[in-house]
């Protein structure tokens, strides 16, 4: 497995945030994390990502005990994530926005890269430009983070995330403001990520998305995971429903 949790716990004073979570995710899922809001599902994957410091379990990534490392130390072991609530820089462009995220892999300095006349800044510029054409947003480049669409913004926070060659995305709500089309190119996307190798996981609102796109799903309640499984399983178990609907399943 390249990710696991055991028995990973988050408490803010005498709320159980996440409460004893074990998860196994295997190298090149996709794999679905779901629940109702304030399940606890930012929580986990704040801890996962080294911005919150766990009160008990452990986290293992690639075979190495990692749970109290920071951000950075786990960017530079591979692991890249994207946030609930958009964290570009809104007065650079597009493109710089993403060499940004290309320093944890980048030999050259971060700002030699934002320069276009520098030599050693036009492999990162090139890569760069290849991202984003992937995420669709090719002809952006040059327009400012701020000016983009909501919806455009959350394709270059996974632009950006992507440039730091991660062997596990972290993604939180990435189709928030997406029409359904836009969705459905994140949903292809993200199976051609895996397809590649990149393990992905999943926050998301959009059901069809979760479903469409995951391989494995896990469902948080009150802090807690109350199911694990395939899809299809995941929609048919009756707690699932009772966490969603805020009633029992007597059908």
């Amino acid at each position: 497995m390249l990710l696991e949790t055991s028995g990973l716990t988050k408490r803010f004073g005498g709320v159980v945030a996440v409460n004893a979570i074990d998860l196994a995710i295997a190298e090149g899922q996709v794999f679905g994390l779901i629940g109702p809001n304030g399940a606890g599902k930012t929580t986990l994957i704040n801890l996962i990502s080294g911005h919150l410091r766990a009160d008990g379990g452990a986290i293992r990534f690639a075979d190495a005990d990692v749970t109290r490392l920071r951000p950075d130390q786990l960017a530079r072991r591979g692991i890249a994530r994207t946030f609930q609530s958009i964290r570009l820089f809104k007065g650079l462009t597009v493109l710089e926005n993403v060499l940004v995220g290309r320093y944890v892999r980048s030999r050259s300095d971060a700002l030699a890269s934002l320069v276009p006349f520098r030599d050693a800044a036009r492999p990162e510029r090139e890569r760069a430009r290849l991202l984003l054409e992937r995420v669709g947003l090719g002809k952006r480049a040059g327009a400012f983070a701020g000016e983009l669409a909501y919806g455009d913004q959350r394709r270059l926070e996974i632009a950006r995330a992507l440039a730091a060659e991660p062997r596990l995305l972290i993604l939180d709500e990435p189709a928030a403001g997406m029409n359904p089309t836009e969705s459905a190119a994140l949903r292809e996307m993200l199976r051609e990520l895996a397809a590649e190798g990149i393990t992905i996981v999943l926050i998301e609102h959009d059901v069809r998305l979760v479903m469409g796109a995951c391989e494995r799903v896990a469902v948080l309640n009150f802090g807690r995971k109350i199911a694990e499984g395939p899809p299809a399983e995941i929609q048919a178990d009756p707690a699932v429903r009772e966490a969603y609907l805020g009633v029992a399943d007597d059908a």
